[in-house]
């Protein structure tokens, strides 16, 4: 199924609706303007395996370039429009687009992009982009084209790029699907959607941005199967619980960092809204402290799914409350789409709670970094082409569950015992002065690396010598001495990625350089 079935069906159902505005965007639309958009990008000359790059914030238009490319054969690649003009610029070149479309939202970015690049198609909607004259625009482009699907509709496929948190974002390019748009076979659908119950009765919150895979391709699966999304323009904690009451969300999807911020509202805001509504939260992107999951669903309910996954699509696990209170800290076990392998740097594999390099197995190998076979091949186990791994440390108990302990890349060797930063600041998250936290190894001359935290406070808190000794013992009384922090800075911003993660990689960088 894709959204043109349902847009015969329901054309005046709600595929997306903004949780701000209002703002609607109906099957009978979204049908309408892929095709158009699926038409004009194969009549410029683009073709099955071509890519259709991205810039735009959260908006309905964007499910219409989305699915221009899915009904097209072609890939889509949503850019971070966070991101830098160089850091933009070096994606869409990357990744070798044969079109661009932006959106006026995010004028100054595409404005400053326009020159970068070397892109046929250009098209802008919303608006016009001030200082660049190379953007065509979008609904003056389509108008004339036929809304008609074209007779030959191979399925496409994203083509996303890594966050960039351990380096230069890395593009991900998976095999395209051989089948037609309207033809069964969509893994999200058959996977996800059996999990989650996910049918045309779903109404489904993404507080994200939605140039990240999960929120981009779970929304996709939610029209695959003709519910409705709600996005919102950005994540604020109570204006998400405003949501799940005023739209009766049914299903929705987070990361922990926004399971802190709705925990530390105060009570009488959390308690405010009805959130009975909820019947699966689905959180994912990055480990999630044990008591900060314990509260949530001691508030929410036994709603809470975690699954532990990558961009690159290498396998998964899946966890559920009931699973996960017997397990505390596990995000489940594997066997959907592949075993769990844990090995040591040689590739042998390890026994039951031996940490070491997380590996999936899959019958071959299903994505490649685009231009990077070098990285392609690191991804790979040394003895098994088909085990493959994105670098994250953890371990699994005698049950098969299995638990993270962090990226291999931030583990902090001091005195040569391995420590991990995660437990650290699983600690710290949720103490009431602290707003956000990271914490990374710094160069010790006796230990060879020593634990520092990096806190940005809560509003109004006074920082310095007292604050820092108070946070050492806070975590002292919870975990191995070893592992506290031997100093702490504070700072205002701490570098995440829009979807929680740590940009671990500038902090380390800003003590090491």
């Amino acid at each position: 199924m894709f959204p043109g079935t349902y847009a015969a069906t329901t054309p005046d159902k709600p595929a997306v609706v903004m949780a701000g505005t209002g703002e609607t965007l109906t099957y009978a639309d979204l049908e309408a303007g892929s095709a158009r958009l699926a038409r004009h990008l194969v009549d410029s000359g683009l073709g099955r395996g071509d890519v259709v790059a991205l810039i735009t914030e959260n908006t309905p238009r964007l499910y219409e370039v989305y699915w221009a490319a899915q009904r097209a054969g072609l890939y889509i690649t949503a850019v971070n429009h966070h991101l830098s003009a160089d850091e933009a610029a070096y994606i869409v070149s990357d990744c070798g687009a044969k079109a661009l479309i932006v959106s006026a939202g995010v004028a100054g970015l595409a404005a400053a992009v326009e020159p970068l690049v070397d892109v046929g198609v250009r098209l802008a909607y919303g608006g016009e982009i001030p200082g660049a004259s190379g953007y065509a625009d979008f609904d003056e482009t389509l108008q004339g084209v036929p809304a008609e699907p074209l007779a030959d509709q191979p399925r496409g496929a994203d083509m996303l790029y890594s966050s960039g948190t351990t380096g230069r974002p890395k593009g991900i390019r998976p095999t395209l699907p051989d089948r037609q748009i309207d033809e069964p076979g969509d893994l999200y659908v058959s996977v996800f959607g059996r999990m989650y119950g996910f049918d045309a009765d779903t109404v489904y919150l993404s507080p994200a941005p939605l140039y990240h895979a999960a929120p981009l391709r779970f929304t996709a699966t939610i029209h695959a199967v003709g519910g409705t999304v709600v996005v919102m323009d950005r994540f604020e904690p109570e204006a998400a619980l405003a949501a799940i009451e005023r739209f009766g969300i049914t299903h929705s999807q987070w990361v922990p960092t926004m399971f802190v911020r709705m925990l530390k509202l105060p009570d009488d805001v959390r308690t405010r809204y009805d959130v009975s509504s909820l019947k699966v939260a689905i959180h994912a992107a990055a480990p999630c402290p044990v008591e900060v999951k314990q509260r949530m669903i001691d508030w929410w309910g036994p709603v809470l799914y975690e699954y532990y996954a990558a961009t690159e699509g290498a396998g998964i696990t899946f966890i559920d409350s009931q699973q996960w209170l017997t397990h505390p800290g596990s995000v489940g076990r594997g066997g959907v789409l592949g075993d769990v392998h844990i090995c040591d740097d040689e590739g042998k594999e390890l026994a039951a709670y031996e940490v070491g390099t997380i590996y999936f197995e899959r019958e071959e190998r299903p994505f490649e970094y685009h231009n990077d076979p070098d990285k392609t091949r690191s991804a790979e186990h040394p003895d098994h082409q088909n085990w493959t791994t994105t670098g994250d440390l953890g371990y699994v108990d005698d049950e098969g569950f299995l638990y993270l302990t962090d990226r291999k890349a931030f583990m902090i060797i001091s005195g040569g015992v391995n420590i991990y930063p995660q437990e650290v600041e699983d600690q710290l998250a949720l103490h009431p002065k602290v707003l956000d936290v990271a914490v990374i190894g710094v160069p010790d001359p006796e230990m060879g690396e020593s634990v520092k935290a990096v806190v940005q406070p809560a509003d109004g808190v006074e920082t310095g010598p007292e604050l820092e000794e108070e946070l050492i013992g806070f975590v002292r009384e919870r975990i191995a001495h070893y592992k506290a922090p031997r100093t702490i800075d504070f700072t205002d911003f701490l570098p995440r990625t829009p979807t929680g993660k740590l940009v671990k990689r500038e902090l380390r960088d800003r003590y090491t350089s």
